[in-house]
C-alpha cells in the first residue's frame, strides 16, 4: 500500500466522527480592493485533499465542513501572484485568513497564467486553412491538453520526429501534410517573439465566475501516482467512485464521506506489456500496463464492469467477493466506452476495429457487429487488421507511416436510447449511427459537424453530442432526424476539445468537459444557457461525467502524462454546483436507478425530470441581472472554424 494510502486510511479513522470547521476570509488586490472570482483553495495536506470556493464581487469567500487539520489555503486569480496561507483549523473552529494578492507585470508571467486554450489559439491562427485546424484538434489532443505548459516547447526536427512517432503509437496519427505542418507551426506559435505580445503584452484575463458558478464547491481528492491515468469514473449507488487507471493496470474506489481510497490490480491474463497490442502499442516509461483498463460502469447488481482496451478483454469486479473476471472479445480489437441497456447487457464499442460489441452477463457470451466504413480503403485496412497486427510484433514498423493511409472510423461514444437502440459516434467520419439490438441492423446519419465523440441520450429520448474539433454541443432527434448545435461559450471561439458530455436525466440538464480551458460547463436546455465553472487544477483534462444522488458533477483529471498536471499527481472531482448545503443539493428525493440508467420507454418508470429551480431558494437578484447578459448559442449547426476568428487572441482584441 502506498504511503498516500495509508495516511488517507489513517485521516479517514481519526477525522471520520470529528466535527467540520470553517475557513472564512478575503482576497484583495494591494490596493485593499476586493478580487472578483478569485479562486479560493484550502488543501488538507494529510487526506490529500481539496475544497474550492469562488470570491464574491467584494472578495469574500467561505469554506464550510473541513476536517480538522492544516490547511494551504491558496488564492489566484488572473494578473495577481497567487500567495499560499497555512493555518490550522480545530475540530469545530473557524479560521479567518486575509489574502492579498500583488499585480503581475512581466508578459511572460501574465501568458502562462491563461489555460491551455489561449495559446491553442495562437497555434490553430498558423494553420493554414481549416482542414488541418479540424485534424489538429481532433488527432493531437487525444491524451493531453494542446496549449498546455509541456506541449509549447520548442523542440528540434530530431525531437519532433520522436515525439510524432510516440503520439502515433498511442493512437494520434497525422497525415503526411499534417506532419510537416505540425512541427513547424508550433514552434512558431509558442515562440517568445509570438505568445509575449498576444498573450502577455495585450493579457486579457478569462471573464470571472458568472453568480450561478460562484454558488458551486470543487472538491478534488489526489488518487493514484504520477504515472497513473484514471481514464474514467463512474458514480456507485452507495455514493463511493470507482476509476480505473489506465497506465497502471488498477481499480480504485473512493469514498468521499471519509476520504478512503482502495486500490485493486486488475489481473493481467499473461499478457505482455502493451497487451495484444505490444510491442506496437508504445507506452510510458512509467506506466505498467498490460490490459489498460479504460471504461467502467457500475451494473444493475453493483458490480463493476471494465473495458481491458490493451488487453482486449472485458473485466467484471464483484466488491463483495473482491474478484475480477475476464471475458476475451473474439473478434475486433480495442474495447473502449461501455453502457448497460435495460436488460442488464453490457454494449461497448470496438475503437481500431471499427466493431460494437454486446456481453450478457448472465452467459457470459460476447457477440460483435462489424459497423461500415465508408470507403473501400478503409474496409480493406479493417479486413487485414488481424494481421497487421501480428506483423507488427514481428517487424520493426515505423508507426508514423499509418498516416499515409485512409483515416479509419475509430466507433467511440456508445449510449442506449430508452427504445432499447445502441447509438455510437464514429469519431473520424462526422457520422453517428444506430445498431438494432435484435438484428444488428445498422442505420448511419452524417453529422453537420466534425468529430462527434461521447454522446448521452436525456429522458425523453434526444441524443446529445459533443463535437471534439468543433467546439460545439449539438442535440440529434432520432424521431424527427433533426440537428441543432450551440458554439461552446469558451474564449476564443473554436478553442475548446469537448471529450465527453453527459446528460442528469432528473433536470435534462447537460454537464460537458472543457477539457482545453480548464473547466466544466453546464447547459440548461429550455433557456438555452450556459454556465461555466473553472476548475481550480491548471491542466484539468476530463474524460467522463457522472452524477451522484444530490446532483454533484464527478469527473476524473487524467492528462497523459499525469507530470504535466498542476501538482503533478491525477485527481478525482467533484462539482457541487449549489454549494454542499446538507440535505438540499439539488433537493433531488433519493432514488435507486443512477441518472444515466436507461429505462425500457420513454414514458415507463419513475419521472426524473425535476426542475432544480423549483426545489431550490430563489436565485439572487445579481444571478438574475447576469443571466440576461449571459451569451445563448442557438444555431442549426456550429459555423466555421475560421483563421480570423482564432486570430483575435493574437491581434488587439481578446
Amino acid at each position: 500500500m502506498t504511503r498516500l494510502a495509508l495516511l488517507v486510511l489513517a485521516f479517514a479513522a481519526v477525522t471520520h466522527a470529528a466535527g467540520v470547521g470553517t475557513i472564512t476570509g478575503d482576497v484583495r488586490d494591494a490596493g485593499g480592493a476586493g478580487l472578483d472570482g478569485a479562486i479560493v483553495t484550502a488543501k488538507h495536506v494529510e487526506a490529500a485533499r481539496e475544497t474550492t470556493v469562488y470570491a464574491d464581487p467584494s472578495g469574500r469567500f467561505l469554506l464550510r465542513d473541513l476536517p480538522p487539520g492544516a490547511y494551504q489555503v491558496r488564492a489566484r486569480a488572473y494578473g495577481r501572484a497567487e500567495r499560499v496561507e497555512v493555518v490550522t483549523l480545530d475540530a469545530g473552529g473557524e479560521r479567518t485568513v486575509r489574502l492579498a494578492l500583488d499585480r503581475v507585470t512581466d508578459p511572460r508571467e501574465l501568458a502562462w497564467q491563461l489555460p491551455a486554450n489561449r495559446w491553442l489559439a495562437l497555434a490553430l491562427a498558423r494553420f493554414p486553412d481549416d482542414e488541418a485546424r479540424e485534424e489538429f484538434k481532433r488527432q493531437c489532443g487525444y491524451c493531453h491538453q494542446q496549449g498546455s505548459w509541456a506541449t509549447r516547447v520548442q523542440r528540434s526536427p530530431e525531437e519532433w520526429r520522436k515525439l510524432l512517432a510516440l503520439m502515433a503509437r498511442m493512437g494520434g496519427i497525422l497525415t503526411p501534410r499534417m506532419r510537416t505542418l505540425v512541427p513547424e507551426t508550433l514552434n512558431a506559435a509558442y515562440d517568445e517573439a509570438s505568445y509575449v505580445p498576444a498573450l502577455g503584452e495585450r493579457f486579457v484575463p478569462p471573464a470571472p465566475p458568472s453568480a450561478a458558478a460562484r454558488r458551486a464547491v470543487v472538491t478534488e481528492w489526489a488518487i493514484g501516482a504520477t504515472g497513473s491515468m484514471p481514464h474514467d469514473a463512474a458514480v456507485a449507488p452507495d455514493g463511493r467512485i470507482w476509476a480505473v487507471d489506465m497506465m497502471q493496470d488498477t481499480l480504485f474506489r473512493l469514498d468521499p464521506a471519509t476520504g478512503e481510497r482502495r486500490a485493486w490490480e486488475i489481473p493481467t491474463d499473461g499478457l505482455p506489456l502493451g497487451g495484444a497490442f505490444a510491442p506496437q502499442q508504445t507506452i510510458p516509461a512509467n506506466a505498467t500496463a498490460h490490459v489498460g483498463p479504460h471504461s467502467l460502469q457500475i451494473a444493475p447488481d453493483g458490480t463493476i464492469w471494465i473495458s481491458l482496451a490493451l488487453g482486449n478483454r472485458m473485466a467484471r469486479f464483484d466488491p463483495d467477493a473482491e474478484r475480477f473476471d475476464l471475458y476475451p472479445v473474439p473478434e475486433g480489437f480495442y474495447p473502449h466506452t461501455l453502457r448497460f441497456d435495460a436488460k442488464g447487457r453490457v454494449w461497448f464499442t470496438l475503437a481500431v476495429s471499427n466493431h460494437i460489441g454486446v456481453l450478457d452477463p448472465a452467459t457470459g457470451t460476447v457477440r460483435t457487429a462489424r459497423l461500415p466504413a465508408r470507403t473501400w480503403g478503409q474496409e480493406v485496412v479493417l479486413r487485414i487488421m488481424p494481421a497487421f497486427l501480428w506483423l507488427a510484433r514481428n517487424v520493426d514498423l515505423d508507426p508514423e507511416r499509418a498516416g499515409d493511409g485512409p483515416m479509419l472510423p475509430v466507433p467511440y461514444g456508445i449510449d442506449v436510447a430508452p427504445d432499447g437502440g445502441v447509438w455510437f459516434a464514429q469519431l473520424n467520419e462526422r457520422r453517428i449511427g444506430r445498431l438494432d439490438p435484435d438484428t444488428f441492423a445498422v442505420e448511419l446519419v452524417d453529422t453537420p459537424f466534425p468529430a462527434p465523440r461521447r454522446l448521452r441520450f436525456d429522458s425523453q429520448g434526444v441524443l446529445w453530442i459533443p463535437s471534439f474539433s468543433g467546439s460545439a454541443l449539438a442535440r440529434f432527434d432520432p424521431r424527427t432526424r433533426e440537428f441543432c448545435s450551440w458554439t461552446l461559450p469558451t474564449e476564443p471561439a473554436g478553442t475548446e476539445t469537448p471529450y465527453a458530455l453527459n446528460v442528469d436525466r432528473r433536470t435534462d440538464t447537460v454537464w460537458i468537459c472543457g477539457t482545453a480551458s480548464d473547466s466544466l460547463i453546464r447547459f440548461e436546455p429550455r433557456p438555452e444557457r450556459f454556465t461555466v465553472y473553472p476548475m481550480p487544477t491548471r491542466v484539468t483534462y476530463t474524460r467522463e461525467i457522472d452524477f451522484d444522488e444530490r446532483g454533484a458533477v464527478w469527473t476524473s483529471n487524467s492528462n497523459l502524462p499525469a507530470w504535466q498536471i498542476d501538482g503533478g499527481m491525477p485527481k478525482m472531482i467533484r462539482l457541487e454546483p449549489d454549494g454542499p448545503v446538507l440535505g438540499v443539493g439539488l433537493a433531488l428525493e433519493p432514488r435507486d436507478e443512477p441518472a444515466h440508467l436507461v429505462l425500457e420507454s420513454a414514458h415507463e418508470g419513475p419521472d426524473f425530470r425535476v426542475r432544480a429551480r423549483d426545489l431550490v431558494d430563489p436565485v439572487r437578484a445579481e444571478e438574475q441581472h447576469e443571466r440576461g447578459d449571459e451569451r445563448q448559442y442557438p444555431r442549426d449547426e456550429p459555423p466555421p472554424v475560421e483563421q480570423h476568428d482564432l486570430a483575435l487572441v493574437a491581434s488587439d482584441r481578446p
